[in-house]
């Protein structure tokens, strides 16, 4: 699948900057699909920062969940999809108890979501640039919830690399060629 690319960091990177610049760059119709919700004043002030960034002629889709039942109403012939990171930690909050995660339905979640996107995607003649944490580089969470997420998003991630045409994977805000 050729028309999306894919792209990796850790936190801060400069992952959603370089997606950006490469929808711009494009010259193409752009929708930007977001996944973060404002649950908190934090997040709610980094939306409207990012609100605020994007071109005012981008359409915005806000949608935290089931993405790929939403994508036939995109019109645009770039899609920014930022990020899975906060899609499938929006999917595990669904299945927390007293701060367990119920691994089973959870991962059943995150596999029917990843497939289902890739399936949306390879119907549409659009090119995508998808967003994600890569968060395996770090030391192992010390709570159960910490690895269930960070091992079903990891997942996720080499799910969808190996459908991208192309992987960027971010360093300090400079864009590594890993596929494409």
């Amino acid at each position: 699948m050729s028309n999306f690319t894919l792209i990796l960091g850790g936190a801060r990177s400069g992952k959603s900057s370089y997606a950006q610049s490469l929808a711009e760059e494009s010259g193409k119709s752009v929708t930007f699909l977001a996944t973060a919700q404002a649950l908190d004043e934090e997040m709610s002030a980094r939306i409207q920062k990012h609100r605020v960034e994007r071109p005012v002629d981008w359409d915005t889709l806000e949608i935290p969940l089931d993405v790929a039942s939403h994508v036939q109403r995109i019109k645009s012939e770039v899609v920014i999809l930022d990020c899975i990171t906060l899609l499938i930690s929006n999917l595990l909050m669904q299945f927390v108890k007293d701060d367990l995660v119920d691994e089973a339905p959870f991962k059943l979640a995150v596999q029917k979501e990843v497939e289902e996107l890739i399936v949306a995607i390879r119907r549409r003649k659009q090119d995508w640039i998808i967003i994600s944490n890569e968060v395996g580089l770090g030391l192992v969470p010390p709570y159960q919830m910490g690895r269930v997420y960070r091992d079903w998003l990891g997942w996720a991630n080499q799910r969808l690399a190996r459908e991208a045409g192309k992987v960027i994977f971010m360093v300090a805000g400079i864009p590594m060629v890993v596929k494409g």
